[in-house]
């Protein structure tokens, strides 16, 4: 099912013996727009300390009670590496994270981008070898950490094709593998209240420096799309219409025929 990211800011994420504290922010991979982590904020418990915890480690969501149950225990969480959400997050820092929780180094698995795939490909004993590697391998160059925070990226303004046009309002995750299905694009600088989805497909690039997203689409065509209303569930019907008005190639088509191609 696909949600919107605000609305998960602020659930509970459940420990196996206790409450670890409420989601704060995500970390997203800005090359293949899957959300790498949720940004725990412990409150009082560990005084306000912030930690990752990967979608791996997360048991069935319970939505309706805006919990997120982990597969971990609150020791586990307390003796983890914690973060400064003010500082980008090193590859070295993401590193240890994994390391300390056994959970698959997804760089190194990157023809499975999505949380589904490393769960099902990535075998728990393969993990677990990552802790035993030689001390040289484990200091080997990795490059930049590609993660941005959710709300980094918020207010962002998007450039289209011939000019500028709203900003990033919010995000839709598919909370099966989550995947970034759209940015939220709110028009009300230049079409009051207008809010539209863009696919990260649809995206050129994005400059981090001058904080802008830019769109391969007009304006003229993002003013006439249809409009997103965050309070109803998208459904398919929704998204059919939102491809076809823009002629683009449907996201779930090209999954069945990976899966077909993979069979």
């Amino acid at each position: 099912m696909l949600r919107n990211i605000k609305e998960i800011q602020g659930y509970t994420i459940r420990a196996i013996d206790g409450e670890i504290g409420n989601v704060h922010d995500f970390y997203f991979d800005d090359r293949m727009w899957v959300i790498r982590y949720m940004i725990a904020d412990t409150g009082g418990w560990l005084s306000g300390r912030k930690v990752l915890i990967s979608p791996i480690a997360l048991d069935k969501p319970k939505w309706e009670e805006e919990i997120l149950p982990v597969n971990l225990k609150k020791e586990k969480v307390e003796n983890s590496p914690g973060v400064d959400t003010e500082k980008t997050v090193s590859r070295q820092h993401e590193r240890e994270t994994l390391e300390y929780y056994r959970w698959p180094i997804y760089w190194e698995y990157m023809s499975y981008p999505s949380i589904t795939a490393a769960r099902t490909t990535v075998h728990p004993e393969m993990a677990a070898k990552q802790a035993e590697k030689e001390p040289q391998e484990e200091k080997k160059e990795e490059g930049d950490s590609h993660l941005r925070s959710t709300k980094e990226v918020e207010d962002y303004k998007i450039q289209a094709n011939d000019g500028e046009i709203g900003h990033v309002d919010d995000y839709v995750v598919d909370d099966e593998d989550w995947t970034i299905r759209y940015i939220v694009v709110d028009t009300r600088n230049w079409l009051p209240g207008k809010k539209v989805l863009v696919a990260p497909q649809w995206i050129k690039n994005v400059e981090w420096t001058n904080r802008k997203v830019y769109v391969d689409l007009p304006k003229e065509a993002i003013k006439n799309s249809p409009e997103f209303d965050p309070s109803s569930p998208i459904n398919r019907d929704y998204e059919n219409r939102l491809y076809d008005y823009y002629g683009r190639r449907k996201y779930w088509t090209e999954t069945l025929e990976q899966r077909k191609d993979i069979g």
